[in-house]
Order: C-alpha cells, then structure tokens, then sequence
C-alpha cells in the first residue's frame, strides 16, 4: 500500500495564489490529489508551504565543493544545501584548466544521471579579465566555439548553461552554438557593452549572471549590459539576495524592471555555505570567509567577493521581511522561474497535482521548519 501523507492547516502558495488553510497530499512521492476527510498527518497550521528551491548558479556548501572532481563531495555539497530547501540544483563549476574541467563534467555528469543534479554549469573560463572576479585570471580563454563545444561534450548531455562574455572573440559563435545545442548561453563576467549585449541576446543569451556583479555599471551614457539584460523580455537575470551582493534598492529596481516572472535568485554559494568562518578552497584558490562574506585571501584578485555562502532558505526569508517582496512573488524567484527556466517545470517548481512532491515548511517568522523531497522527509516538521 502506497503511503500517504496530509498537510494541512497551513498557507499554501500556490500558482494561483495563498491558500489560507491548505491542504496537500502527497502519495507515491508526488503531490496528489486531496482526497476529502483524509486524516491529517500534519498539522502545520501557523506554518507556510512552499515548493522546493531551485538554484541554478551554486558551487558549494557544507564545507564541500563542486570543483572537486570528487562525487563524495558533490554529494556533501547537495545534502549541505538539501537541508536549506533548495531540492533542485545545478552544479556551478570556477575557472580552470579545459581538462581537468572536463573531468569535473564527468563526475557531475554521473550525478545527474543519478538524479542528484539538475545539470551543471560552466562559469568561465569564458570570461572578461577585466571583469573576473574570483576566477583565476592566467586560466582564462577567449570563448572559442571548439572550446566551448569541448566541454559541453564533456558533460554528457549533462551541461545546462555556460556562462561567457560575449564580446571576446568567438562570443556570438558560441552563444549561437549553445543556443542551437539547447544549453543555456548567459551573459557574465563581461566588460560587454549594451549594443554588444543586445547582439548576444539575438544570438541566443537567456540569462545574466548574477546581474549588476562582474560587469559595468549602469551609467546615463553607458548603459552597458544591464541595461540590455533588464530590458529584454527573453533574458533571466539572477540575482544574489545576500545583503552584500546587492543594496536592497538595486534588486527593488530589477523586479520593477524585469517583472517578477524573469528573476531567479541564486546562491552563487562557495563551499563555505552552512558553515563557519574560515578559509576554504575555491577552484585553485583559497577563499576566506569573515563574519560570513568570502573573498579572495591572496594572488592578483585578493579581497575581490568569492561567491557567497548563502543559502536559499535565507534568501527567501530576506526577501520577504527586509526587501518586501510579497510571498508569491519570492516563490516565482527561488522556484518556478528557475524551474521553467531549466525546462524541468513539468515536475518541480510549484505545488501542482502530478508534480514531485518537493516543499519547503516555513514557520510564521519565515525561518525554515521542514523539507520534503520526492515525498520523503530530509527536515522533519517538529509539529503533530
């Protein structure tokens, strides 16, 4: 006999809205159909239910990378993040040599396979020096289509999206191949200006990486990518909501701009995500982390942010209490757009009848209570 599992008394955010009250019953590992007079199995009333987080841009967390090459520790890293909410992820790689990240591909390529990932992304080394960042800048490459096409090849079907500037030489090339290819051509660590931009989105590019970070400013004169990326209906524009990455008026000023069906909120998360300050590695280099901001500890890019270690559970909470953003429309940024945005919206990404039965409990100060995965429990609700 087939388990099955009530929810009900909470908020529940649907894609039609809250439902004050709600119900939600999951059989099989998926959400199905409420039955009427079901017993209750949980009462999470007080509480809300939310779909599982889906975050397309992180590296690490639980003091685990996924540049490692190693599957034990991807796998670390994705229980890390598991345990913050985010049921869905696709692994980011940094900047390194083309085969040892092709070897990386393979690992992850495996876990995928398995289920464990969504996919991975490549970001970098495809990238502006003069905008790099945390990737080390003797290992970048202009975006040459062979080199591009090498990796995605590495990956087994695997790679979901490659970030890469598109002014470089081979830019467009690439973005057009990636594009033709079904894998996702993101515009990143660019010195790009706004007509090349809107170039590379006629190409193909969909997303912008981590907007307003590794990139010009937005100026009267100079609108620069920003401009291009906000503008443009076709283009996802990730967003860091850490606190550091972004002054809360700049990420109010995307979703007046974007609308809030084309923000996804990432981690951008380093291996340092759910632990303490320290150093940790990044790629080849060493990260540390103070009073939890992680930036470069030495060599030419010193002091410049490492990612984060944030995770999405914080992200939400954020974005509710100190950015304002209404509950729906949070959902919309940590679920459902990066789940369409995957192609993988048919079984993640909202609570629908048929789909995976991923949720995320929160209580009534939006602090994280539970996670459910396919139906099966990895943060247990401590309520009857």
């Amino acid at each position: 006999m087939v388990e099955r599992t009530v929810l009900a008394g909470a908020r529940v955010v649907l894609p039609t809205g809250v439902a004050e009250g709600g119900r939600v019953t999951v059989e099989g590992g998926r959400i199905a159909m409420n039955v009427p007079h079901e017993e209750i199995t949980f009462d999470l009333t007080g509480h809300w239910i939310v779909p599982g987080f889906v975050d397309i841009h992180v590296h690490g967390g639980g003091g685990a990378s996924f540049s490692a090459g190693s599957a034990e520790e991807a796998l670390t890293a994705i229980r890390a993040h598991r345990a913050h909410g985010t049921t869905t992820m696709v692994a980011s790689t940094v900047t390194g040599d083309l085969d040892d990240l092709a070897r990386q591909a393979a690992v992850l390529a495996e876990l995928t396979e398995q289920g464990d990932l969504a996919g991975i992304h490549f970001e970098g080394p495809f990238i502006s020096p003069h905008r790099c960042g945390a990737h080390q800048p003797e290992l970048l490459r202009d975006p040459d289509p062979a080199d591009v096409r090498k990796l995605v090849d590495a990956a087994r079907g695997a790679a979901r999206m490659v970030t890469l500037a598109p002014e470089l030489p081979g830019g467009l090339e690439s973005v057009r191949m990636l594009a033709e290819h079904g894998v996702i051509a993101a515009v990143g660590h660019t010195d790009s200006t706004y007509e090349a931009t809107l170039d590379a989105i006629e190409a193909g590019a969909t997303v912008a990486t981590h907007l307003f970070n590794a990139m010009p400013s937005l100026l009267h004169r100079a609108p620069g990518p920003i401009a291009a990326l906000l503008e443009d209906e076709r283009v996802t524009v990730e967003l860091i909501n850490d606190g550091t990455h972004l002054h809360p008026a700049v990420l109010e000023l995307a979703f007046a701009r974007a609308g809030a069906d084309r923000v996804a909120f990432i981690t951008d998360a380093m291996g340092a995500a759910g632990m303490n300050d320290g150093m940790y590695p990044l790629g080849p280099m060493r990260v540390e982390v103070k009073d939890g901001v992680a930036r470069i500890a030495d060599g030419p890019t010193a002091g410049s942010i490492a990612g984060s270690t944030l995770t999405l559970d914080t992200a939400f909470k954020r974005a509710v209490t100190v950015d304002g953003l209404p509950v729906e429309d949070a959902v919309r940024a940590l679920s459902a757009n990066p789940a369409r945005l995957l192609g993988v919206a048919d079984r993640v990404g909202s609570l629908e009848t048929g789909k995976d039965a991923d949720l995320v409990v929160l209580d009534a100060s939006y602090d994280l209570a539970g996670v459910m995965r396919k139906g099966e429990w990895l943060v247990r609700p401590e309520v009857g």
